[in-house]
């Protein structure tokens, strides 16, 4: 039979949101949790060149790193109107003209190929009473046996004209500023779409632990947003993940928000698409991210439990991730440029009392390097001083100097500062009428996910301003 592999983590964003795309398209799949199989993560490291990428998926025994639901949906043949699977052979012409006619038309296909499954082989038997008949055509596990184009068009509504939904507001971004804006647009009577890159909660769902949220002491990232999503969703949201917007145009009066798979309309458009963690770019560094380097503590810290790393950086996050990685690695080393911390006194105070936490001033980073199985193994630092290098040892290393904002499709569409972040003023009003800014892609922004709903909170006021005009 079929067999889909998954191999991940829970707290992987990526996982999460192919997980949830699975399970929408009622795809069913074996997942393997990393965190608890030792062989799963040497499965991942062998397929990926020692990285340890996740999510990483094994479909009728082909690989596919981190694929995204676009990919998914073509390897996986969903479509709006089901998922199509065509069992068939290279050689069968029939096979040939039905897989022509869904390229031909768009339509996602998957191709299982009965000469190299014995259980397609079987499938196919079974359906056909015995006789191996192809192509036969699964659409959501309906059989139907060499289908002509004619009947393909008719079970598919090839064709067929779609009714396209026009919504209030598009938001761009799934974090607590997009969360935010639609959950106070929807009590609004506004009928919003999350339109979410990745998974739902942004920079946020990746941190271990929030201690200045308002009304909690002390709350997970992913169980925050969690709550955040749950809520926009309860007043009405429509929310897609794994949809990466490509263009935004104006057409007449509405916005076309162009995506890998598809095309979304609607009156106002918020951008929250938060921002990323800034490089180095330094020698080795593009060659080892995954594989050594890495930008998110929660994401990838567990690998590296009862191991040294070491954490470069001297701000509030660097300072905060050392500290969550010190409760399980053996050692963590922090990289600071400077002759002193720029975090919080809080942080600089928390780092004084915890005993395998070693901080090294005035160093400035030059070069990743490798053993001789071209795995990490340490970083290449000079003094600032001194001039004087050294090479500081160590399993991996993340790496966290600032964010740049997510805001390189929106180049030519509404007005960026030098950095790139988004001008706004009023109600998170852009150059573009219509178009709203909020959260850490925005000019002045504080990345605080407190600070990011009020944001969210503004971004709405602006939309009921702009409709009601």
């Amino acid at each position: 039979m079929e067999e889909i592999k998954l191999y991940g983590a829970d707290w992987c964003p990526d996982c999460r949101r192919a997980k949830a795309f699975l399970k929408e398209n009622n795809v069913e799949y074996t997942f393997i949790d990393v965190d608890l199989d030792e062989s799963a993560t040497k499965k991942v490291e062998s397929i990926n060149n020692g990285k340890r990428i996740i999510p990483t998926l094994i479909i009728n025994g082909k690989t596919y790193t981190n694929p995204d639901n676009a990919t998914l949906g073509s390897v996986l043949g969903v479509n709006e109107e089901g998922r199509v699977q065509l069992y068939g052979a290279d050689w069968c012409p029939d096979c040939r003209r039905a897989k022509r006619y869904l390229q031909d038309n768009g339509v996602n296909y998957q191709f299982i190929d009965v000469d190299e499954h014995d259980w397609a082989t079987k499938k196919v038997e079974e359906i056909n009473k015995g006789k191996r008949i192809i192509p036969t055509v699964l659409i959501d596990n309906q059989p139907y046996t060499n289908p002509d184009n004619a009947k393909l068009k008719e079970l598919l509504k090839i064709d067929a004209t779609k009714e396209t939904k026009i919504f209030d507001s598009i938001i761009i971004g799934g974090g607590a500023a997009g969360l935010t804006t639609s959950i106070y647009a929807q009590r609004d009577r506004f009928d919003t779409l999350i339109l979410e890159k990745k998974t739902i909660g942004g920079n946020a769902f990746l941190t271990e632990k929030i201690e200045n949220y308002p009304g909690f002491t002390s709350i997970s990232g992913p169980a925050l947003m969690d709550k955040m999503e749950e809520q926009a969703k309860t007043y009405g949201a429509t929310i897609k993940t794994g949809q990466e917007v490509s263009k935004i145009e104006k057409e007449g009066e509405l916005f076309k928000i162009t995506t890998k798979t598809d095309a979304f309309f609607g009156k106002t458009v918020v951008l929250s698409t938060g921002s990323t963690y800034r490089r180095l770019d330094i020698p080795g560094e593009e060659e080892l991210i995954g594989g050594g380097v890495h930008f998110c503590a929660t994401c990838d810290g567990a690998f590296y439990r009862d191991q040294e790393i070491i954490v470069v950086g001297g701000g509030n996050s660097a300072l905060e991730e050392g500290i969550f990685l010190s409760g399980f690695t053996k050692k963590v080393k922090i990289i600071n440029r400077n002759d002193s911390f720029s975090a919080s006194e809080t942080y600089v105070e928390k780092l004084k009392t915890i005993d395998n936490i070693e901080p090294y001033y005035n160093k400035e980073s030059i070069e990743f390097l490798v053993n001789s199985e071209g795995k990490f193994d340490g970083l290449k630092v000079k003094d600032k001083n001194s001039n004087k290098e050294e090479v500081i040892k160590a399993d991996g290393v993340f790496i966290f100097i600032g964010l740049i904002p997510n805001n390189q499709p929106f180049k030519g569409l509404v007005e960026l500062n030098e950095r790139g972040f988004i001008k706004s003023s009023g109600l998170a009003e852009t150059s573009v009428p219509g178009i709203f800014a909020a959260g850490d892609n925005r000019e002045g922004a504080i990345a605080q996910v407190a600070a990011a709903t009020g944001e969210g909170v503004l971004a709405s006021y602006g939309i009921r301003e702009y409709l009601k005009n």
